[in-house]
């Protein structure tokens, strides 16, 4: 009988070694397989871990996931977050700098990097690094105000201020940026402050810039020497006499401020402020003739605010002159609808009027808008103002 043709090339022996010989590469890739599907849960409950503040079980399990995988840049990142957060600063930049090294713009590593030098005090490799973040596709949204905390800290004030002032320009409800920012304006107003008095600690800047300090603070009386002081060095400057004279006026020292309102009016006549400051004295006085032409400048100067037209409205009021009174409370009722005061002195307009129907309108806008403003919301009825 003719035996079959053998159409295996290796001989049952050979083909058992073989099998044997593979098998362990195989299964490793298995298990290989198996533990990656696994490192996604590790993380999430590295993450649980986390955020129950248990820092020692979290590092456990991403020294897990490295034992297996000692490059996984991932977790060397996760790792690194957590020994920061513990303030363990130098193992954090070791394992910051591991992920770097193989993947350099791996998302947020540099800002974290940064945060950790920042925690070391080692202000110039951090803002070194929180530049590379900003280099980034995606940079960490703080990588920007840390930056700028860091330029700070090794004394580059104005490059801090114009990181912040990017900051604020993208968050403007940023409580913290406009905080910082603040706290950098002032500091290097300070700063020069010193190197003016270095220079000269009577000079004329010296003065007028602690006359608006002291101003800015309300401490009027001791703005009003600093202003003094300025116009003895230098009695031409421009820009003194109007602050001096709000000095004065918040000091009630009337005759003075209108002085220097005056005087602020020669070095520019169309001024608003100057105008209505100037207005608001004369009506102060009852001298409706004199406020008159102030508070129509003023208004022409800034149309849209409603403290102009309040007082220009009281003063036709007390010309007399009823129609134009009405006409400018009727633009501040326009202009801030919730202030209650242009209803209040429309209805006194509508009763010189003889116009009872308007002026019972009003007095009811006026004690609904007045209730609505007052803790508890008692209507109250509207009393007769004394004359305007």
């Amino acid at each position: 009988m003719k035996m079959p043709t053998n159409r295996f090339k290796l001989a049952w022996p050979e083909m058992l070694l073989t099998f044997v010989a593979v098998l362990p590469g195989r299964f490793a890739r298995l298990q290989a397989s198996a533990w990656a599907a696994q490192v996604p849960d590790l993380f999430k409950q590295g993450q649980v871990y986390e955020q129950g503040g248990n820092f020692a079980a979290a590092e456990s399990v991403y020294r897990q996931v490295l034992a297996s995988d000692p490059n996984n840049p991932e977790a060397l990142k996760r790792l690194g977050i957590v020994e920061q957060t513990e303030l363990k600063f130098r193992d954090s930049i070791e394992h910051f700098q591991r992920v770097l090294r193989d993947h350099p713009g791996y998302p947020q590593v540099n800002f974290f990097l940064g945060l950790s030098y920042y925690g070391q005090h080692d202000f110039e490799h951090a803002a070194a690094t929180f530049h590379q973040e900003l280099k980034t596709p995606k940079p960490h949204p703080a990588a920007r105000y840390y930056l700028a905390l860091a330029l700070e800290a090794e004394g580059q004030i104005n490059d801090a201020i114009d990181e912040l002032n990017q900051v604020a320009a993208t968050n403007p409800g940023k409580a913290n940026v406009l905080y910082e920012l603040a706290r950098l304006h002032m500091a290097a107003s300070f700063q020069a402050i010193e190197q003016l008095r270095k220079l000269d600690p009577d000079s004329f800047e010296v003065h007028a810039f602690m006359g608006q300090l002291y101003g800015d603070q309300r401490a009027y009386e001791p703005a009003v020497g600093e202003y003094q002081a300025a116009l003895r060095r230098q009695p031409d400057a421009l820009g003194v006499h109007y602050p001096l004279g709000v000095a004065y006026r918040m000091l009630h020292q009337y005759d003075s401020a209108e002085k220097e309102f005056l005087l602020a009016l020669q070095e520019s006549p169309d001024d608003p402020a100057t105008n209505l400051s100037l207005g608001e004295l004369a009506l102060r006085e009852k001298q409706y003739s004199k406020a008159l032409p102030y508070l129509k400048k003023a208004a022409a100067g800034q149309p849209k605010d409603v403290e102009t037209h309040l007082l220009l409205g009281r003063c036709y009021m007390g010309l007399g002159e009823l129609q134009q009174a009405r006409a400018a409370l009727l633009v501040t009722a326009s202009l801030d609808p919730s202030d209650p005061r242009s209803h209040y002195f429309l209805a006194q307009v509508y009763e010189k009027l003889d116009q009872p129907a308007d002026r019972q309108r009003e007095l009811d806008l006026f004690n609904k808008i007045s209730s609505a403003q007052k803790p508890g919301g008692s209507e109250v009825e509207a009393k007769e103002p004394a004359n305007p």
